[in-house]
């Protein structure tokens, strides 16, 4: 008699837990995935570890919380609106273009946002001098404005080119009482004057703060920027919901250190329907070697504390960087955009000096709207993108500061582009 088949019993698989992207925090060393960590001189840990512990304990205070929301409000302007593009989505058919106008935050750029942030912090921690680096100088006007706001003085670093680049911001920091240093070491620019502020928090760490103004360096201030930031998401999110019905098909923020997209993206990183398009400075394009396109071209590596994408030459070394935007030739980008796009949540792509300038124009023209060359590059991945897209999807663009820093940087430039052509035409 044939032995009856033993009846097979499926085993019901366990589906593997689903990772978040969104990270609250980074691990216990600093690390975003395999990026970020503390890679700082041995004289700074001190300083770090303290710093850290001061955060970690202010960010769960809900008194500090508070101070910083009324700040934001009272002093900063928040919340900033978000404005539809309407006669641009028009111009350009396809999708609608929406701005988030931290233009119109309190100094003129999102900046204020971490500057009020950390120097509530630095007044918690007893610090009595502070001192800031910066590139376009909207941080430093930021640094500026918060200190003579709290009475502490402040000292900020810019590279020497970037001070003739923004003269009017140097002015600005000056009136505001700040003392600035012009950095002649290296290319002049801000990746020097990150190096000149370290330095100085070396030699004076019991009674100086130093407050960082992108989503780099070492940890904890990837995190610590963040946080400061993602208020505009947050405010972003819901006020899209409400003006537009819904969620963006997109949300595009120019990148180079990236606090203003880090900011702009973290409400929207679990909304799997929501792009993220970080923008970053392609210079003369990315085939010249007058770029600052650090995720298009970079490699990983080390590079003021942190472990990221770096712009390097042949020889590993930290390679030059062009872009017309002093706020985005930094050779670097933070390392939680370097985790984004490891994840594939995010996607970075380059825009050249003339599209971004082309994209300043059209918004001046068509809105009424002058933007920061930083957030132009954003805006003209926008306009590059949108006739391609259906006249129901919707793009929204984190206008990260306004351009009248810019004003004499653009008129150069047409001048230059017009000259040349005629150049050519006569030849």
């Amino acid at each position: 008699m044939a032995k009856k088949a033993k009846k097979k019993i499926k085993v019901a698989k366990k589906k593997p837990a689903v990772k978040k992207v969104r990270l609250e925090t980074p691990d216990a060393l600093g690390r975003f995935g395999e990026f970020g960590g503390c890679f700082a001189p041995e004289t700074l840990m001190p300083a770090i570890s303290e710093l850290t512990a001061a955060y970690m304990k202010a960010r769960k205070d809900k008194s500090f919380q508070a101070e910083l929301a009324r700040e934001l409000a009272e002093f900063g302007g928040r919340p900033t609106p978000v404005t539809y593009a309407k006669n641009l989505s028009a111009k350009l058919g396809g999708a609608q273009i929406y701005l988030k106008r931290e233009d119109l935050l309190h100094t003129g750029a999102h900046k204020l946002n971490n500057a009020l942030g950390q120097v509530l912090l630095a007044r918690r921690m007893g610090k009595t001098r502070i001192i800031a680096e910066t590139g376009a100088g909207m941080h430093g006007v930021a640094v500026a404005a918060v200190c003579a706001r709290f009475a502490i003085p402040a000292i900020i670093y810019m590279g020497e080119e970037d001070t003739q680049r923004q003269s009017v911001n140097v002015f600005r920091m000056k009136l505001m009482g700040a003392k600035v240093v012009p950095v002649k070491t290296g290319t002049r620019t801000l990746k020097d004057a990150i190096n000149e502020a370290v330095r100085d928090w070396i030699s004076n760490v019991g009674s100086t703060y130093y407050m960082n103004g992108s989503a780099t360096a070492f940890h904890p201030y990837p995190l610590i920027v963040r946080d400061f930031q993602r208020v505009i998401s947050l405010e972003a999110r819901a006020q899209f919901k409400k003006l537009a019905g819904g969620l963006p098909d997109a949300v595009l923020a120019c990148v180079n250190g990236g606090s203003n997209a880090i900011g702009a993206f973290y409400h929207f990183i679990d909304d799997k329907s929501v792009r993220l398009i970080g923008v970053e400075a392609a210079g003369d394009g990315v085939e010249t070697e007058r770029s600052a396109a650090t995720m298009t071209l970079g490699k990983p590596g080390v590079f003021h504390g942190a472990y990221s994408i770096v712009m390097q030459n042949a020889d590993g070394q930290i390679a030059e960087t062009h872009s017309i935007s002093a706020g985005l030739d930094y050779p670097g980008v933070g390392p939680e955009h370097a985790y984004l796009r490891s994840r594939g949540r995010a996607e970075y792509v380059p825009i050249t000096d003339a599209e971004a300038v082309e994209a300043f124009q059209a918004l001046c023209k068509a809105e009424g709207i002058m933007p920061a060359l930083e957030s132009s590059h954003a805006l003209a991945q926008a306009m590059k993108l949108a006739p391609g897209m259906k006249k129901s999807q919707k793009l929204l663009v984190c206008l990260s500061g306004r351009g009248d820093k810019d004003i004499s940087n653009v008129q150069t430039f047409l001048k230059n582009r017009v000259l040349a052509n005629a150049r050519y035409l006569v030849a």
